[in-house]
């Protein structure tokens, strides 16, 4: 495989619990047309809710959204959304993948599957945000990223319905940025200039 064919656009990771949907939409809506990212999103969900959320966050972004497909390759100006139901890694062949491992894991899709394959792919970088969310899940796996050189952001605990997840990762000193929720998308977008 050539190196051209194995190439990433930068990437925008982003992986949410409780209260999800509506951060998600928030940060979403204020993305512009141009954004020179792939974005990557790991909601925790049922797989029965897969088609209502990708329909509505579709309503909610200039950019287009679906769900992502099995194989399906990271391109610019996108937004995929996880399937509920298996985890989605981004493999060495740097195409996307779903799998059942960890099978242990509480939570499928895991945020931390997707983020610590994100880590692995050097010299990949990008920006992870983690947001609202009940436990632990993307902590571990904000910071392999943080430690492969990407920025890494925290949604603070005023905005958060529900501040596990955010908490949890900025104990770990996972989180370069903690932020309100009106401030991500921005400063996701001006992070991102580093790694275009």
């Amino acid at each position: 495989m050539s190196d051209s064919s194995l190439a990433l656009p930068p990437i925008l990771a982003i992986g949410a619990s409780t209260g999800g949907p509506k951060a998600l939409a928030d940060i979403l809506s204020a993305l512009p047309e141009n954004f020179p990212a792939a974005v990557v999103v790991v909601q925790h969900m049922d797989p029965d809710f897969n088609a209502g959320l990708n329909a509505w966050l579709k309503d909610q972004s200039v950019l287009p959204v679906t769900v992502v497909r099995p194989g399906e390759r990271l391109l610019a100006g996108r937004v995929y959304l996880a399937k509920g139901g298996d985890h989605l890694v981004i493999g060495s062949d740097r195409l996307m993948h779903y799998t059942a491992e960890p099978v242990d894991d509480p939570f499928h899709p895991s945020v931390n599957a997707l983020f610590e394959s994100l880590a692995r792919l050097k010299p990949l970088s990008g920006v992870a945000v983690l947001l609202t969310g009940m436990g632990r899940d993307g902590a571990q796996g904000l910071i392999a990223l943080r430690r492969a050189g990407w920025n890494t952001i925290a949604q603070d605990a005023g905005t958060c319905a529900v501040y596990g997840m955010p908490k949890a990762a900025m104990e770990l000193g996972a989180a370069e940025m903690v932020l309100p929720l009106p401030n991500i998308a921005a400063t996701a977008a001006n992070l991102m200039r580093r790694h275009v």
